[in-house]
């Protein structure tokens, strides 16, 4: 569970925030602040793993409020401003919500800093322990990545190949690579990403998980070479 605030001088843009952060079990968000300051305050008696975090507002940029913060948490920027984008991730921010932003997008940011949560977490809970929500329908599902086979996009969905069942998620394939890491799963095919340690065997045009054949496109012969020095 990720302990989350939000911080935005727009109360509608808070209520976007709380309205999404519902949806997704492993959020929980505690509390939301207009002012920043008041955020602060709270924040020097409180501890939590995430913060939203408007860029422009009134009285104190949210990138400077980050700089004011000595330890601070992982941060997923909101703003209407997309000149701020480069700027937000060079402070390593986890994602970048260009308002107005969808449940599924907010979702894919989530995603993200579940993941670096659990790598930051990692001399408790093994990185091979670590798991994502993937939403099918109207559910949040957790699924440890060590699990997951490979996945297969068809059009706007994605299906997610596990061991002993499938899940359709509403993505497309590249929403789907932004969300399983790249030290272990593998883009084979525009329409195919594998985990690495479930490959069983590899030819010039096909790659095997088990008895599954999956195509190898033609841009992304590179990447299978690599894994084979």
């Amino acid at each position: 569970m990720l302990n989350a605030i939000a911080i935005d001088d727009e109360p509608v843009a808070l209520e976007i925030i709380k309205m999404h952060a519902a949806s997704i079990a492993f959020i929980d968000l505690k509390k939301t602040f207009t002012n920043a300051f008041e955020a602060a305050a709270w924040l020097q008696k409180e501890k939590i793993d995430l913060i939203f975090l408007d860029i422009k507002m009134p009285d104190i940029s949210g990138i400077d409020f980050l700089h004011s913060l000595q330890n601070p948490p992982l941060v997923i920027f909101t703003t209407a401003y997309s000149e701020h984008a480069v700027q937000g991730f060079e402070l390593n921010a986890i994602d970048y919500l260009l308002k107005p932003f969808s449940l599924q997008r907010f979702l894919k940011a989530c995603n993200k800093a579940w993941e670096q949560y659990n790598l930051r977490i990692h001399t408790v809970s093994p990185p091979e322990r670590a798991s994502i929500f993937i939403k099918s329908g109207y559910e949040q599902i957790q699924v440890f990545l060590s699990d997951i086979l490979y996945a297969e996009s068809n059009a706007n969905y994605v299906q997610f190949v596990l061991h002993n069942q499938k899940i359709i998620s509403r993505l497309t394939m590249n929403e789907a690579e932004s969300v399983l890491p790249a030290r272990d799963f593998i883009r084979i095919h525009r329409s195919y990403m594998v985990a690495k340690k479930k490959i069983t065997k590899i030819d010039k045009n096909t790659v095997w998980v088990g008895q599954s054949a999956l195509p190898v496109g033609a841009s992304y012969t590179g990447e299978i070479e690599k894994l084979l020095r």
